[in-house]
């Protein structure tokens, strides 16, 4: 059973997952590491925006950074959060050809 203290970081991982923005820089993520300009040129969204984004997920510790250079890259943070959303992914096409 969880602790409160668990199911309120719980529930607030999903809130932060609940922005469109925010599920469709974690989806791009998820192809490999990128920069804020590429995500953002990628996802017709402004740098400053997708900065914004980045920082919450980060601190939700969903994606994580890496330095290359003077360039910093992001990506899914773990197996974790792939795996979820992947699943999350296949669930709703799987409920839309139920539909149909």
């Amino acid at each position: 059973m969880l602790s409160l203290h668990e199911t309120t970081i719980l529930s607030e991982t999903f809130r932060l997952m609940g922005d469109p923005t925010r599920l469709r820089i974690l989806h791009f993520c998820l192809t490999g590491p990128h920069a804020v300009g590429d995500i953002a040129q990628n996802l017709a969204l402004s740098p400053s925006l997708v900065s914004h984004h980045l920082r919450l997920l980060r601190g939700a510790r969903l994606v994580k950074r890496e330095r290359r250079s003077r360039q910093i890259f992001y990506t899914v943070a773990d197996h974790h959060v792939t795996t979820m959303l992947l699943d999350m992914v296949n669930h709703i096409g799987e409920s839309q050809e139920e539909e149909e």
